[in-house]
């Protein structure tokens, strides 16, 4: 198919484009974080209030940019800056527009961030979201046809790979964890490095953790994408995977792309996780930060068990199909199935 994907050219985004082609599709990417200046205030302005004032300047760009072209279909990632008008132009130029967001921008949490987005909800022919929980959610804003996934891992990307002397010498760890601080995991850590649980922790923002001199000695500084990233969670002996309080999730990208990169994945017991992996088998749940703590002591003393758990998880994560290369088709052929009822209908 010739397709148009809108969205940003690199982190999950790319990979997604990546599969796309790789599947056999014509992608075409417009970037709609180019239609404005790349500073400190319009990166603020945006994520604050989706360029209020200054919304214009997408509109402008992602015309100008469609015109006199036609794809088979549309594929917005987040679209938070995407408008109803901009919406109905795809749809004239490319018969279908899905949205596919891993963000929760279904509740008021954020202000005025996904203004644009909800206004432009129920122009979109299907809405793609990987929080099954805000199905209902969506749908209540306007959006026509919703479906839910769970987010996917990168089938070139999250792999097993074999890491060099100097990757081991970078990278091997007891226990890691790979993100951004958030005002939730700071606590959470800081109790895992008083019990004794030798952590590495890679990531943004950790130096505004008010727990920051506590475990100032575990972290590394700095976002980790692509080989980096994988390498860091394939160096570790487990991998915790942290969700976000503040959007109430019960998975996240972590908990598919950590047992699919061959790592124990250790992580909070939710309906999510459990319905994904078998605990103690396939993966490691914990209820607090000292049940975290107590069963990461207990598997460092098990390195047997910690091989055994993480093949499993392996194992588990590609029988389960979450990967691009089995959701997109998946999306693909959904939004293919709403196009051929507008066909019969019209």
């Amino acid at each position: 198919m010739n397709l148009l994907y809108v969205g940003l050219d690199g982190g999950t985004s790319g990979q997604r484009i990546a599969a796309l082609r790789r599947l056999g599709h014509e992608v075409t990417v417009f970037d709609q974080y180019r239609a404005y200046p790349n500073n400190k205030f319009f990166r603020y302005w945006h994520i604050k209030t989706a360029l209020l004032g200054f919304d214009w300047l997408v509109d402008r760009y992602m015309l100008s940019k469609l015109k006199g072209r036609s794809f088979d279909m549309v594929f917005v990632d987040h679209g938070d800056l995407i408008s109803p008008k901009v919406v109905r132009a795809f749809k004239k130029a490319g018969k279908v527009v899905v949205n596919y967001n891993q963000d929760d921008p279904y509740s008021d949490r954020d202000g005025r961030r996904w203004r644009i987005f909800w206004r432009a909800l129920p122009f979109y022919d299907l809405v793609v979201t990987t929080k099954n929980y805000r199905v209902e959610d969506a749908l209540a804003k306007g959006a026509r046809r919703v479906l839910a996934v769970r987010s996917p891992a990168d089938e070139v990307i999250h792999r097993p790979v074999d890491l060099s002397a100097d990757d081991l010498a970078r990278f091997a760890a007891d226990v890691v964890f790979v993100g951004t601080w958030m005002p939730e995991r700071g606590p959470l850590l800081k109790r895992l490095a008083e019990r004794g649980v030798p952590l590495r922790i890679y990531g943004e923002r950790w130096h505004k953790a008010p727990e920051y001199d506590s475990l100032r000695s575990c972290v590394v500084l700095g976002n980790l994408e692509g080989e980096l990233y994988t390498k860091a969670i394939r160096g570790a002996s487990i991998a915790l995977g942290l969700l976000s309080k503040g959007y109430g999730d019960l998975h996240t990208t972590r908990s598919v792309e950590i047992p699919a990169i061959g790592t124990l994945f250790c992580a909070e017991r939710t309906a999510d996780h459990m319905a994904m992996y078998k605990d103690g088998e396939e993966a490691v749940f914990w209820d607090d930060p000292d049940d975290c703590a107590d069963k990461c002591l207990a598997l460092l003393a098990d390195p047997e068990k910690i091989r055994t758990i993480a093949a499993a998880g392996l194992a588990r994560v590609r029988k389960n199909g979450d990967f691009n290369k089995v959701l997109l088709p998946k999306i693909i052929d959904e939004a293919l199935g709403v196009r051929a009822e507008v066909s019969q209908l019209n």
